[in-house]
């Protein structure tokens, strides 16, 4: 009798006597030949893998490829520009009220977005500035001309600061054993460390020089707080001389950044300018002529 659900079939004679039969005669069992047959109709992938050589890397695909960016593609750049709106604003509030530590405001994607526009926004309004800074000055003595070497100083200063300062202090950190150190995070960490100028920049051309000092005195105390409460669990990692050298290098270089924000933009005679030290007019503050002596004219040729 058989049955389609059971897995054996047993022919029974008529008698039913089971006890005459053979099995051994009557039950023949063959190996299986389903695993040749398998391999013959189609290889498998591990047959296929074991011809090749071993130790090989597999053949690159093209999906593979099409994922690595170059140093001179733009797309490498890119991916460091790729950052929201609101995240940017974000970082920036965090950089002006700190609360927590700005690597975890970062968590673990620094950007050069708000860096970049952070630093030209700086750049401008130092311009702005200290072109303001000299017009007041220099009321009264006639046409004033615009000194756009006040532009090119600004510039070469403030992303000069934002660019080889986090790439030395990197590898300072790198050559004495600090694991942690990230070039990106330090490079986005200064850069909005500088958020602060930028406020300062728009109320410190006022001719009032102790104002200007006190201004920029604010400055560089809320900027360098910022940076020394998040540079130091970094810089804690290397030894304890270490450490404090550091960090005393890095409050003198941002000291450093404020007193040339000072006397280069914000100062009568800036050596930006290009302009002779004294000629800052008596209203402005400057030396008074002595009494009964008028100003030479300039010699004449013609």
């Amino acid at each position: 009798m058989s049955n389609a659900g059971y897995d054996a079939v047993v022919d029974v004679d008529d008698e039913g006597d089971l006890g005459h039969t053979d099995l051994q005669e009557d039950l023949e069992f063959h190996n299986s030949n389903f695993a040749s047959s398998t391999h013959k109709g189609a290889p498998s992938s591990h047959h296929h893998h074991s011809a090749a050589s071993p130790g090989l890397p597999p053949p690159a695909t093209a999906s593979s490829g099409s994922s690595k960016r170059y140093l001179w593609t733009i797309s490498f750049y890119a991916q460091y520009f790729d950052v929201d709106t609101s995240s940017v604003l974000a970082r920036c509030w965090a950089a002006l009220y700190p609360r927590a530590n700005f690597l975890d405001v970062l968590e673990g994607n620094p950007d050069l977005y708000g860096p970049f526009w952070i630093a030209t926004t700086v750049v401008l309004i130092l311009f702005l500035g200290g072109t303001i800074s000299q017009y007041l000055n220099k009321v009264g003595e006639g046409p004033f001309a615009y000194d756009f070497k006040l532009l090119s100083g600004a510039a070469g200063l403030i992303y000069g600061y934002v660019l080889v300062i986090p790439v030395l202090l990197f590898g300072a950190l790198r050559y004495f054993g600090s694991e942690s150190a990230n070039l990106l995070e330090c490079w986005a960490l200064y850069g909005y460390s500088n958020l602060i100028w930028i406020p300062v920049a728009l109320i410190s051309w006022s001719p009032v020089t102790i104002l200007n000092w006190v201004f920029v005195g604010v400055g560089f105390g809320l900027s360098v707080a910022f940076l020394l409460r998040n540079l130091y669990p970094v810089l804690s990692a290397t030894d304890r001389q270490t450490s404090k050298v550091l960090l005393i290098l890095v409050v003198a270089l941002h000291a450093g950044l404020s007193l040339a924000i000072k006397i280069l933009f914000f100062a009568a005679g800036s050596p930006v300018s290009g302009g002779p030290e004294g000629d800052t007019p008596p209203s402005a503050g400057g030396d008074q002529p002595p009494a009964g002596d008028a100003p030479a004219d300039p010699p004449r040729f013609f």
